[in-house]
């Protein structure tokens, strides 16, 4: 295939097709292996993981306020790439919102049912309540956007301002210059590359599942490999058209629309539900958020024993920084044209007060309705939780309406995330990637495309989606030591960015004037 880069995409492609043969042939042998990696990863390290986005939240406070706070990325002359509605919904729909329109309702469930047995809270009581809505704040704001924008404000700077490749090796261009061999940096690539397929062939097959569930709901159609089968196809067709499209049309119209579905659901719920009880809910649980917050950050349950944290926080801060190193790629190219301070604005300050109001609206309606419906407790360890999420939405009025408008909701966020993703995916598995000819080829998305969404339709069919969901929570390890590398490379930055940023020097303006 022309363009490829063949050292970088064939390692992590066939280490793909592995995990997905291992999980068609050795069912029980590949689940017993990924369980017990996982549990001792998140048993001996996650510590680290709660640290790591600690350190991330605190370095987007400290760049913020450092001189390189109002450096342009691309250079003071720079023209932004994408006007400003557009980046924000471009940067709301491509990050973790596909993964808020499934646990925003389903996720406080769980918390409300059985919370942390440390704790020693009730089931379902007034104070497991707060704990549920608190937690949700946790999961879903500052932490998770802040472990996304760090990596990709470091390799915008490094990209536009650096010029250095495209490559998250370039991230670490302000540590070690350019004592990164070529080797390391296509290991770095290759190894990103792997998580992220395994995060994505995850995330598809949550969305297989969740479509799937709203499709039985409405028409009792059995929630099976077949329809499996046809929605996977389906949501294969709809981000591949995407992503044939470019940058600026299949994405930006993508989550334009997407943007607006979200707020149109978001005020019908508001509106129609238990208003008061969700505003009232959400100040008390953002309140004890606030108190709490490094309590709640950095809560291990070592010393009682207490697995909670193992299940919930630390699984996803491990999933988001395995994320967040190739969607950094992405994030930052878009961000041609503008501050640094604006960048984190968009990327880190917007995104977390509109997951925290979804939380509020949405976390606040499905624990109202476990309260008021004991049998949702019984049903997600029943009948799983795509069952619950359509049982939570059945009773608002129009329900009729909203839950197929949901169901198209989920399935354009996953589109417009995988679109996203796909993206950068092939452009890291491309030569020739530049600020001037950022596109990657059709032909390399269509193999990504279609190899995750092979996996994923392979693994919930034949392993379960929780093996592949454990191979990607274990790529979090290098993702977070690279993360730990990029937070020293931008306090290096920030510290005297004139030094790094080659696009106001007179050499660069030469160089750019004889290629135009």
């Amino acid at each position: 295939m022309k363009g490829l880069r063949h050292s970088v995409f064939w390692p992590p492609f066939l280490l793909l097709i592995a995990a997905a043969a291992a999980g068609f042939f050795k069912r029980d042998a590949f689940i017993s292996m990924a369980t017990g990696a996982n549990d001792w990863l998140l048993a001996q390290a996650g510590w680290i993981f709660s640290v790591g986005g600690l350190l991330m939240l605190i370095t987007v406070a400290v760049v913020f306020f450092s001189p390189l706070g109002n450096v342009k990325i691309g250079g003071q002359k720079a023209k932004p790439m994408l006007k400003m509605y557009n980046w924000i919904a471009i940067t709301l729909c491509t990050t973790i919102a596909a993964g808020v329109t499934f646990w925003g309702i389903v996720e406080p469930v769980y918390h409300l049912t059985t919370p942390p047995e440390s704790m020693g809270l009730t089931p379902n009581s007034p104070e497991a309540a707060t704990f549920a809505m608190s937690t949700m704040y946790l999961h879903w704001t500052i932490t998770p956007y802040a472990i996304y924008c760090i990596p990709a404000l470091m390799f915008a700077f490094a990209y536009y301002n650096m010029r250095k490749p495209f490559s998250l090796s370039s991230t670490l261009a302000p540590l070690f210059g350019d004592k990164i061999s070529p080797g390391w940096g296509k290991t770095i690539d290759a190894l990103c590359l792997y998580t992220l397929a395994l995060g994505m062939a995850a995330a598809m097959g949550t969305a297989i599942l969740n479509l799937a569930g709203g499709i039985n709901y409405m028409t009792a159609i059995p929630s099976n490999p077949l329809l499996w089968a046809v929605i996977t196809g389906i949501l294969m067709l709809a981000f591949t058209i995407s992503a044939s499209t470019g940058l600026m049309k299949g994405i930006s119209i993508l989550s334009d629309l997407n943007l607006r579905l979200y707020i149109a659901i978001i005020a019908f719920i508001l509106i129609a539900g238990p208003t008061a009880y969700m505003m009232n809910l959400g100040t008390e649980s953002f309140g004890v958020f606030l108190s709490s917050f490094f309590e709640k950050s950095l809560f291990t349950g070592a010393s009682s024993g207490d697995m909670w944290p193992q299940w919930w926080t630390v699984f996803y801060w491990a999933n988001w920084f395995a994320w967040a190193s190739i969607t950094a790629l992405f994030l930052g190219r878009i961000s041609y044209g503008y501050t640094v301070k604006t960048f984190i604005i968009v990327n880190f300050l917007i995104p977390s007060v509109v997951g925290g109001f979804w939380m509020t609206i949405f976390g606040g309606y499905s624990i109202q309705q476990t309260l008021a419906n004991a049998s949702l407790g019984d049903m997600l360890i029943n009948s799983g939780p795509e069952t619950v999420l359509y049982a939570v939405l059945s009773d608002l009025p129009l329900s009729s309406i909203i839950i197929p408008l949901y169901i198209f909701i989920v399935f354009i966020s996953f589109v417009t995330a995988a679109d996203s993703n796909i993206s950068a995916m092939a452009g890291i598995s491309s030569h020739g990637i530049t600020p001037e000819s950022p596109e990657p080829k059709f032909s390399i998305k269509l193999v990504w495309g279609a190899g995750i969404g092979a996996i994923a339709w392979i693994m919930i069919s034949f392993a379960q989606i929780d093996g592949i969901k454990m191979l990607s929570n274990l790529g979090g390890v290098p993702a977070l030591i690279l993360g730990f590398f990029i937070i020293f490379s931008l306090f290096k930055v920030a510290g005297n960015p004139k030094k790094y940023d080659v696009t106001s020097t007179e050499e660069y303006v030469k160089v750019k004037s004889k290629g135009a």
